[in-house]
């Protein structure tokens, strides 16, 4: 079998999905992309058994078939080749690998494709459309709220939650909360389900940041995502999303509002000086003036810092995560940023000022206890 393809097509597209093999894997053919040559078409498939992805691509070809190869010595060679076309010629019955590009010739051994695992079926799915912009989005403002705690299965994921007129994104790690809302989506039914961290990390590379439509389907078991020559698969988290509503304040009576970047950055100044396993900052408002501060007693470092503010409310002193504060104001759009107190131990609200088209977002952060 033999196919000719451009160097640079062929990497573009192997990128985009080779973030799915795992380095160490306990099936050695997990370390390979699924090459299928269809008439015109070469179809790239690769898969840790959880999530796969596959992507499409127009190749000159007489003949059809399939072989495996070695992911990592065939990105790291593409990586070093010039744009030209390459050669492939495939022995199908040794499943060996010749590469010929315009000064060189490469070989490397394929294995057999029969090994390679099946992709589940996408029967019995309900399926709806979004825009590419819309998912990438959800996926920014959420996934860094998602915990790493694999005993917690349930949180290690993005809840997605269905509704006629919108589609809801909720992340949390017990420490903070993102929801997130877009009005554009219309889904078939009301439904739930959760999706895994390391898919969505790989869908920002499949999916444009722009208003293509994408193609979103699941099943009991299964998400999938297509936009149109590229696809992901990937197992859904089987556990029970806790009930986030709960945890939000319905009454947070006072507001402090502050410019978004000048916020973030005294945060970072200021942070540096804290305790490195609380990043424990401290605000201090009164009336106009929020006073920044954070100490490391064991070291002995201190830092201070004040700022302007507009705030409606009782003077008061609270403690946050900087380095989770610094997180969420970097997931939110606008100049501004509101957020909404009401006693020392109550969680706190944090919205942009100003509501983008077509989306809704709120950020919940849990206080730390202050050390006085």
């Amino acid at each position: 079998m033999k196919f000719i393809v451009s160097s640079s097509t062929l990497l573009k597209q192997l990128q985009q999905i080779s973030g799915v093999i795992n380095s160490n894997t306990v099936l050695p053919i997990l370390e390979d992309f699924l090459f299928l040559i269809d008439k015109n078409e070469l179809t790239v498939v690769a898969t840790d058994l959880e999530t796969v992805m596959r992507v499409k691509l127009e190749v000159e070809a007489k003949e059809n078939g399939r072989v495996c190869i070695p992911a990592k010595i065939l990105m790291d060679s593409l990586k070093n080749l010039p744009d030209q076309p390459l050669t492939f010629h495939i022995d199908l019955n040794s499943y060996a690998v010749e590469i010929t590009s315009d000064n060189g010739k490469y070989k490397v051994m394929g294995e057999n494709p029969e090994n390679f695992p099946k992709e589940p079926a996408a029967d019995e799915t309900t399926s709806f459309t979004m825009t590419a912009t819309g998912l990438v989005t959800a996926i920014n403002k959420t996934l860094f709220a998602v915990s790493n705690d694999d005993l917690r299965p349930a949180m290690t994921g993005v809840f997605f939650e269905l509704a006629p007129t919108s589609l809801t994104f909720v992340a949390t790690d017990a420490h903070r909360l993102v929801k997130y809302v877009r009005t554009d989506v219309a889904c078939p039914k009301a439904d739930s389900f959760i999706v895994p961290k390391k898919p969505l990390n790989l869908l920002k590379s499949l999916l444009p940041d722009n208003d293509s439509q994408i193609k979103v389907s699941y099943s009991q078991n299964h998400f999938f995502v297509q936009h149109e020559g590229a696809q992901m698969i990937c197992r859904l988290i089987d556990a029970r999303f806790p009930d986030y509503k709960v945890v939000i304040p319905k009454d947070n009576p006072y507001r402090l509002t502050l410019v978004k970047s000048d916020f973030q950055n005294a945060l970072k100044r200021v942070g540096v000086f804290a305790n490195k396993s609380t990043n424990q900052v401290a605000l201090n408002i009164t009336g106009s003036e929020l006073q920044l501060s954070a100490q490391d007693v064991d070291f002995s470092f201190e830092g201070n810092e004040r700022m302007n503010c507009q705030y409606s409310g009782d003077d008061m002193q609270i403690a946050f995560n900087a380095k989770f504060l610094i997180e969420m104001l970097g997931a939110a759009e606008g100049d501004e940023i509101n957020i909404e107190l009401a006693t020392a131990t109550k969680a706190g609200i944090l919205k942009p000022s100003e509501k983008e088209e077509n989306e809704d977002l709120l950020m919940l952060v849990m206080p730390l206890m202050l050390n006085n």
